[in-house]
């Protein structure tokens, strides 16, 4: 089963060394780039993804086999 690639927007969780953390799509990456002071090799057949965390607005940078897709929460549209 191939897997629908990630879009703008789509909510996701990942894991980080916190544990589960969830985050809005930002911007895909098909083109190395360095972020945070580290080469991040994607391409558009291997595309990595911006993402920005909802309870820290911090920004982070993943591949699609550490993302799953998730359902937003009404709470997470508070600010």
């Amino acid at each position: 089963m191939i897997k629908k690639p990630f879009r703008v927007g789509d909510h996701v969780s990942w894991n980080s060394e916190a544990g589960r953390v969830r985050g809005t799509i930002q911007k895909k990456i098909t083109s190395e780039i360095t972020f945070k002071g580290y080469k991040r090799h994607a391409s558009k057949d291997e595309p990595q993804y911006l993402i920005k965390s909802d309870k820290t607005d911090h920004i982070a940078i993943h591949k699609g086999s550490a993302l799953r897709k998730i359902k937003p929460r009404k709470s997470d549209n508070r600010k």
